[in-house]
């Protein structure tokens, strides 16, 4: 609820300066962003035999294009202000969709995201892109009675799944477990 209500203030101030709206995979991104700093396992990779922490957050996102899927990426994304982030994304998309991205916008990703949310999927596990540590599925935000107290109170609210992919030979599972609290905690509370 509160990602959502936080996404529709920034897209209420956007509209109000002429700025475009705000998707929810670039405030993802941002957010994810910000959580891979404090998981640095995460922004990580495996080569000949040793874990290489990367210094840069190079988001890639999943795009889906006529002959399958691609991923171009959005470099600094920890570095760059939301509306940046956005307009890199809108480009990036169009770029994929006319086959006329570059070499650089398709290489030096550290993280991927993978939204089928827009399609109605609710949940799937999304495959890794090597040499990256892990990959970020979303599904679709769905409103869903929940329980929202110790009283058990119920009230809908927006929920929306995240999976998170990893490889064990880099990071194990409670160290990944521990990246999609805090995401989830900074989504939350952003």
């Amino acid at each position: 609820s509160a990602a959502e209500s936080a996404r529709k203030r920034i897209n209420i101030l956007a509209e109000k300066s002429g700025q475009p709206v705000i998707s929810v995979t670039a405030f993802l991104a941002k957010i994810v962003a910000w959580t891979l700093k404090r998981h640095p396992y995460l922004n990580a990779s495996l080569q000949t035999d040793k874990i290489v922490l990367s210094e840069d957050i190079n988001i890639g996102i999943a795009t889906a294009i006529d002959d399958g899927l691609i991923v171009p990426v959005i470099h600094g994304t920890d570095w760059l202000p939301l509306s940046e982030i956005s307009a890199k994304l809108r480009y990036l998309t169009k770029q994929a969709r006319a086959g006329a991205l570059t070499t650089e916008e398709v290489s030096g990703g550290t993280f991927t995201i993978s939204n089928l949310g827009m399609y109605g999927i609710s949940a799937f596990t999304a495959i890794i892109n090597p040499p990256q540590s892990a990959i970020l599925a979303v599904g679709a935000t769905v409103r869903k009675p929940v329980v929202v107290d110790e009283k058990d109170t119920i009230e809908v609210r927006p929920m929306m799944n995240l999976t998170l992919g990893a490889d064990h030979r880099v990071v194990d599972g409670a160290v990944a477990a521990a990246f999609l609290a805090a995401l989830v905690q900074a989504l939350e509370a952003p």
